[in-house]
């Protein structure tokens, strides 16, 4: 495929690394950062034009938490060093997200880790499944994976939660997990597994204080819906 030199088409003042030199990262527009990752345009498109093109078809950019490898083959004026460049970008973006979000700080409301969870299980095509291990103070201790699959699974056993929180001493939990659909309306079995989790948690004596249900770009908190 043809490309055209970076942003030689492009006048100075309005190049993208140029005007982050000057300006920072946060002045510049989504597109002006993608330009910058995909470096070179196309025959028909500068990179300033490519990028805004990505951009519209992907939707926004929470299309490109879940984006794969080829279906990013498939845009105009993307091939596999594009392709490839964008995933690590993407990777290294949800790394930095993981590292610092979940992992330490005082729970103060179910839509504070609302958002912390939509930010890092939203969107996903996977059902994934997230215990947060709090102590008295409501202070996390831990965050994990519990398990991917689906809540009709025999693998979404309140065991698995609670093993962790008694090796982490924690006296409180709080589940999360995403519905692939990106609709966040409990199901029939998130109330049947929450209901599991609050009685074996009676039982230990860690209790369930919320279990978040998170679609796309929003999430619903059974605390909060009267469920317990």
């Amino acid at each position: 495929m043809a490309e055209l030199d970076s942003f030689q088409s492009i006048p100075k003042d309005l190049r993208p690394r140029e005007r982050l030199i000057q300006y920072g990262e946060e002045a510049l527009s989504n597109h002006e950062l993608l330009a910058i990752l995909l470096r070179t345009g196309t025959k028909q498109m500068n990179v300033m034009e490519l990028s805004m093109h990505i951009l519209s078809q992907v939707g926004n950019l929470n299309g490109f938490r879940s984006v794969t490898y080829e279906e990013l083959l498939e845009l105009p004026g993307i091939g596999q060093a594009k392709a490839v460049a964008l995933l690590s970008a993407i990777e290294l973006g949800k790394r930095i997200n993981r590292s610092t979000q979940i992992k330490e700080g005082t729970v103060t409301s179910s839509r504070w880790i609302g958002q912390l969870l939509i930010d890092e299980i939203g969107g996903l095509f996977q059902e994934n499944v997230i215990a947060v291990y709090l102590n008295t103070k409501n202070e996390i201790i831990k965050k994990s994976i519990i398990f991917k699959g689906s809540l009709n699974s025999s693998v979404a056993h309140p065991r698995e939660i609670f093993r962790e929180a008694v090796k982490c001493s924690a006296a409180r939990i709080i589940i999360g997990h995403n519905h692939p659909s990106g609709n966040p309306e409990p199901s029939e079995a998130d109330y049947s597994f929450t209901k599991r989790l609050i009685e074996a948690g009676d039982i230990i004596g860690i209790h369930l204080l919320d279990h978040i249900i998170v679609g796309e770009n929003e999430f619903i908190s059974l605390k909060e819906e009267g469920f317990f």
